[in-house]
């Protein structure tokens, strides 16, 4: 088993080899605005340090999600040109999700939450690093308040809204080596995993205006 796996949906472009084990090679860059320029450079160069070839890559594993639109799209695009490219299976995990494998917390409950931007979070609530209580989510952080209060919380989000997760831990974005890691464990067990589509939960930023109106020539 090698495992490709990247991850576009936090500001982080990570990307990750892996051997059914453990990571061969890793790289992580934060840049919230650079996912596209930097993805494919970071495939290159964990290759490069691993010593191997694309070709040799027997699975890829993409984050997807919940995210911001733009930057999702790209790990999730790159995936699937991968995966057809190779003839490899593409397996989606979610992003939330490697962030809880990826905590150390050992049992819960604790919460992940990450940046949606717009003055809200995606978050959902862990039982443990493998095990989801609740559908990913956005919200406000203000509107969850009662539901997080007393508990543990992982991700970027919790770090910006201190009032609400005032016990708010590392890491702030996700690496591929969890998600890598989390999704061996779960093929070894024959679990199913997610297909490579985006968890959005909201529609884009960028929307065409309500008044904008189609200019024909004559």
């Amino acid at each position: 088993m090698l495992l490709l796996a990247l991850d576009t949906a936090t500001p982080a472009v990570t990307v990750a080899l892996h051997d059914g084990s453990s990571a061969v090679a890793a790289s992580s860059q934060v840049d919230a605005r650079r996912h596209g320029e930097l993805l494919l450079p970071a495939v290159d160069r964990v290759l490069a340090e691993a010593g191997l070839r694309l070709d040799a890559v027997t699975g890829i594993v993409v984050g997807v999600g919940p995210g911001p639109y733009t930057g999702l799209r790209v790990g999730l695009m790159t995936a699937d040109t991968f995966g057809l490219a190779l003839g490899v299976p593409v397996h989606g995990i979610c992003t939330l999700d490697g962030l809880a494998y990826e905590s150390g917390i050992e049992s819960g409950p604790f919460v992940v939450a990450t940046d949606a931007r717009r003055k809200e979070v995606y978050w959902a609530r862990y039982a443990d690093p493998r095990t989801r209580l609740t559908e990913a989510a956005v919200d406000r952080p203000a509107d969850i308040a009662d539901e997080v209060a007393g508990l543990p919380a992982v991700g970027a989000g919790a770090v910006l809204y201190p009032d609400t997760f005032p016990d708010a831990r590392a890491p702030e974005n996700v690496s591929a080596a969890s998600l890598a890691s989390l999704a061996a464990l779960k093929l070894a067990a024959g679990e199913e995993l997610l297909p490579p589509r985006p968890l959005y939960l909201r529609r884009p930023d960028a929307q065409v205006p309500k008044n904008y109106k189609v200019v024909t020539p004559k």
